[in-house]
């Protein structure tokens, strides 16, 4: 079955909607933040990588560049990155947000566009 998510956005300015998102495990980001320093970040974050939205909470999920990482937390380490956005982070229930894999009919084919398009179709 797969694991539950928890999306932790960090905001750097309240009237921008610039926003840092990134996915942690709900059980080890609670033990982590109340001061368990002990788990390692790989079992608090679901994956090393940071999202970027400058639309607000609704928006479009992309990468930031290093120059943004650079700008906001003076480094693009991504250890440090996850690490200042865990701490200064809020952390929001992601409904229906899982972990794993997916049933899907195995006669339609895989869930991976291979026909060119990539994501612009989207």
């Amino acid at each position: 079955m797969p694991k539950s998510l928890t999306k932790v956005v960090y905001k750097p300015d309240s009237q921008s909607t610039d926003e840092f998102i990134i996915f942690v495990n709900p059980a080890e980001y609670k033990k982590w933040k109340a001061g368990d320093r002990t788990i390692p970040l790989a079992e608090v974050v679901d994956s090393f990588k940071v999202f970027y939205s400058n639309q607000g909470a609704q928006g479009i999920l992309g990468a930031p560049s290093k120059q943004q990482l650079d700008t906001i937390f003076s480094t693009t380490k991504d250890v440090d990155v996850m690490t200042q956005i865990l701490e200064k982070g809020k952390d929001q229930a992601g409904n229906g947000i899982n972990s794993g894999s997916t049933t899907m009919n195995a006669a339609r084919g895989s869930l991976i566009d291979n026909k060119g398009k990539g994501m612009s179709g989207i």
